[in-house]
């Protein structure tokens, strides 16, 4: 596949960043788990990681904005152009030694998602696509699989944990989908799963309460592999709602219907 000079930036960054993730990843797992420890090792890992994304990608484009998980918004002098970064999605994998991480690279420009990256070290699989040009998974064109109807397929989702969320609601979200469909999946990093959409291993997914950084990539990434990812209402406000629920054009209306079906009433 060809890409342009500013996604090449963008995987280069990516790939820098989920080496160094790649190393303290193999030291996280000999760690004492202790709350101090281990934890601060990883705040350190992910700030090591923004840092190396941001300069990689400021020094290419010095006046396009930066908005990341780990530092405060830098404007940028462009106005028109905002890299969204998340360098380390999947924390709690990587503080566990589970291989589900990843680094979610994007670009907007003029409030729109035009190029894509999510990389995951552990398995050296790098997700790309550009606005236009489709998506790909090592250079493997993508596409959303093709069911039609939610008791066939695999759904992946977000479990709110303590301190996030709204517990009550997500468990009567899970209780409507769980009676549809052939099964679900939690993967613990949204850039993940959504990437997972984008290859076809995921038939749908749908979260709430989320950050841009944790869904921008992810969002072009199945758009471009011919899904649809709309937010809680069906429309494209997703970054601005933190909801998104994604899918083939079947299963992203039949899963919408679902997780907003009203509570029955006695």
């Amino acid at each position: 596949m060809a890409r342009s000079a500013l996604l090449n930036v963008m995987v280069q960054a990516a790939i820098k960043a989920g080496k160094s993730l790649g190393r303290d990843f193999g030291e996280v797992q000999n760690l004492q788990v202790s709350v101090k420890g281990p934890g601060d090792f990883v705040s350190n890992a992910d700030r090591k990681a923004e840092k190396i994304v941001k300069e990689e990608l400021l020094k290419a484009r010095p006046t396009y904005g930066f908005l990341g998980e780990e530092s405060e918004e830098i404007k940028g002098t462009d106005g028109a152009h905002r890299w969204i970064v998340d360098p380390l999605d999947g924390t709690t994998n990587f503080l566990h030694g589970i291989p589900a991480f990843a680094v979610s690279i994007a670009l907007e420009r003029n409030s729109e998602i035009v190029a894509g990256v999510v990389f995951n070290p552990a398995t050296d699989e790098l997700y790309t696509a550009e606005r236009g040009g489709g998506a790909f998974l090592n250079d493997r064109r993508l596409r959303v699989a093709s069911r039609r109807v939610l008791s066939d397929s695999v759904i992946g989702c977000g479990v709110p944990h303590l301190g996030r969320g709204n517990h009550g609601k997500f468990l009567i979200e899970l209780r409507h989908v769980m009676g549809e469909v052939a099964g679900i999946r939690r993967m613990g990093a949204v850039s993940l799963d959504l990437a997972y959409v984008a290859a076809g291993r995921f038939d749908g997914f749908w979260e709430t309460a989320l950050s841009p950084w944790d869904m921008a990539a992810g969002i072009l990434l199945i758009r471009e592999a011919g899904g649809f990812a709309t937010d809680w209402d069906g429309g494209a406000s997703i970054l601005e709602t933190g909801s998104i629920i994604a899918g083939n054009e079947h299963i992203q209306k039949a899963l919408m219907e679902v997780v907003k079906r009203p509570v029955p009433t006695r």
